[in-house]
């Protein structure tokens, strides 16, 4: 699905995966009572050279003063604007394994507008459990009927592998259009929704491949 800015150019999808990154530095140097920062500083901070970051931003508009830098909180508040992060998202979890219970756990996802509203787990002795804010663990056959009363927007996916398809499929027909997938498989999806699988191994993969590099350069 490619994004486009208001001028109907596209945006290549690196951009957009930087942005997050942009946002991190720029929320502490508001904390810190810090109002201007340089593209130079800025791309420090976020690893990325200063050309990168004054291109990125350049897709959504003109943010910064040429000798100045940018305005913060000005900058952060766009930045919050174009992902869709300046607003609360509710969210359901379907697995209550030990990943799951540690994503519904983490309180960095309500902190950043991201509140779990709704829980899903096969498990006989999980289900009617009362999670600690109150939330009772579902039956995944109830998946559709508590979607469409409580809106929920984002679904996460924390079943064992041969599940994970069957549930985004339950989840996008019951309305949810976004999935953020922690089985370690590749699940299809319909053209009018978007899926983000995240892989624990492949990243050690990743990891172990330049380890592997960086040894063979030392000997």
């Amino acid at each position: 699905m490619a994004t486009k800015n208001s001028k109907g150019a596209r945006i290549p999808e690196p951009t957009i995966e930087r942005l997050p990154l942009y946002s991190r530095p720029l929320e502490e140097l508001l904390k810190a009572d810090i109002p201007v920062i340089s593209s130079e500083t800025l791309a420090k901070l976020c690893g990325v050279n200063p050309a990168q970051v004054r291109k990125d931003l350049a897709y959504f508009g003109e943010f910064g003063v040429r000798g100045v830098g940018y305005e913060v909180a000005s900058l952060l508040k766009e930045i919050k604007k174009i992902l869709g992060t300046d607003r609360k998202w509710k969210l359901c979890l379907v697995g209550l394994g030990n990943l799951g219970s540690a994503l519904f756990e983490n309180q960095n996802f309500k902190r950043r507008g991201y509140e779990f509203v709704a829980v899903f787990d096969s498990d006989p002795e999980k289900i009617g459990r009362i999670l600690d804010n109150g939330i009772v663990v579902e039956h995944p056959d109830r998946i559709e009927a508590t979607v469409a009363r409580l809106n929920i927007e984002i679904g996460v996916i924390t079943t064992p592998p041969l599940e994970a398809q069957r549930t985004a499929e339950i989840l996008f027909a019951a309305g949810v259009r976004a999935v953020l997938n922690f089985a370690p498989i590749q699940l299809r999806k319909p053209e009018c929704c978007v899926i983000e699988n995240v892989d624990f191994t492949v990243s050690l993969e990743n990891l172990a491949y330049h380890l592997a590099k960086l040894g063979k350069h030392s000997n």
